[in-house]
C-alpha cells in the first residue's frame, strides 16, 4: 500500500462517483481539486469536504469547451500538479427504442466528453507527472469495456478506448515513477445507472464503489474491476465467439 496522496484531481466531481470518491479523500491536510458542471452541487461537495478537514479548489467547467478546457490544463500543469488524478466524467447515452440507433448529435457530445476530454486531461497531468518523476492517475472504464451491448455501442467503444490507452500507458509510464489504473465498475447507483437500460446484477451504492476504488488505487492495481462475479462473467463473455456472446447477452435482457 502507498501513503494517501496529499492532493487529488477529480473530474466529472457532481456525478454519484465523483461526490463518492471526494468524500473519501477529504481528510485533514488533504488538498482537493474537484471539476464539475452543476454549480449548485460542486458547491455543496466543497463545502461537505471542507467540513472534513480538506482544502478544495472548485472548477465549474463543461469539459466540451475546449479552449477553456485547455487554459485549465495549462494551469494544472503550472502549479496545480496533483498527486493522484481520478479522470471520472463521463455520459452515457442509449438506443431510444428497440430497432432504433443512437443520434449522430448524441454520440458526439459522448465522445467529446467521454474520450477526447478524458485524453486531453489524461495527456496534460500524464506529462506533467512524467517530468516531475512521481504521480497517479485512474481512469473510470467500465465492464461495458470487455464486451459492448447492444443499446449502448457508443458508451461501450468509449469504455474499451479507455481501457486499452490506460494500459498501454501505464507500461509506458511505469519508468518515469507515474502510475496508472483502469477502473472498471460494474453497474453503481446513480440516475445514469438508472437511466440504463436492461438488467443491473450486483448494483453497488456509490460510496461502496468509491471506497474499493481508493483501495484499488492505494494498492497500484492495474485494473480495478468490480464486482467481482460482474467482472467475472464479462471477462468470460469477452472471450467467446461474438455470436455467442451476442446470444447470451439477448437471453440475459440486453437485446437492443
Amino acid at each position: 500500500m502507498t501513503r494517501a496522496p496529499e492532493s487529488v484531481l477529480i473530474t466529472g466531481a457532481t456525478g454519484a462517483i465523483g461526490q463518492a470518491l471526494a468524500l473519501e479523500y477529504a481528510r485533514p491536510g488533504a488538498s482537493l481539486t474537484l471539476q464539475g458542471r452543476r454549480e449548485p452541487v460542486l458547491r455543496e461537495l466543497a463545502g461537505r469536504c471542507e467540513a472534513r478537514g480538506a482544502r478544495v479548489r472548485a472548477k465549474v467547467l463543461d469539459l466540451r469547451d475546449r479552449p477553456a478546457l485547455d487554459g485549465w490544463l495549462r494551469e494544472l500543469a503550472g502549479d496545480g500538479l496533483p498527486d493522484l488524478a481520478v479522470v471520472n466524467a463521463g455520459v452515457n447515452i442509449s438506443a431510444p427504442a428497440p430497432g432504433q440507433g443512437e443520434s449522430w448529435q448524441d454520440m458526439e457530445t459522448l465522445i467529446e466528453v467521454n474520450l477526447r476530454a478524458a485524453l486531453a486531461v489524461t495527456h496534460a497531468l500524464a506529462e506533467g507527472m512524467r517530468r516531475r518523476g512521481s504521480g497517479q492517475i485512474a481512469l473510470m472504464s467500465s465492464q461495458a469495456a470487455w464486451r459492448g451491448l447492444p443499446a449502448t455501442p457508443s458508451y461501450s467503444a468509449s469504455k474499451a478506448a479507455l481501457k486499452a490507452y490506460g494500459e498501454a500507458l501505464r507500461d509506458g509510464l511505469r519508468v518515469h515513477g507515474v502510475r496508472v489504473s483502469v477502473v472498471m465498475p460494474g453497474y453503481v447507483t446513480s440516475p445514469m445507472c438508472a437511466a440504463m437500460p436492461g438488467p443491473k446484477p450486483f448494483e453497488l451504492s456509490a460510496e461502496r464503489a468509491a471506497g474499493r476504488i481508493r483501495l484499488g488505487l492505494a494498492a497500484d492495481r492495474a485494473r480495478i474491476s468490480f464486482p467481482f462475479p460482474l467482472s467475472l462473467g464479462c471477462w468470460l463473455l469477452a472471450g467467446l465467439p461474438p455470436a455467442c456472446s451476442g446470444w447470451i447477452l439477448r437471453r440475459l435482457g440486453y437485446g437492443a
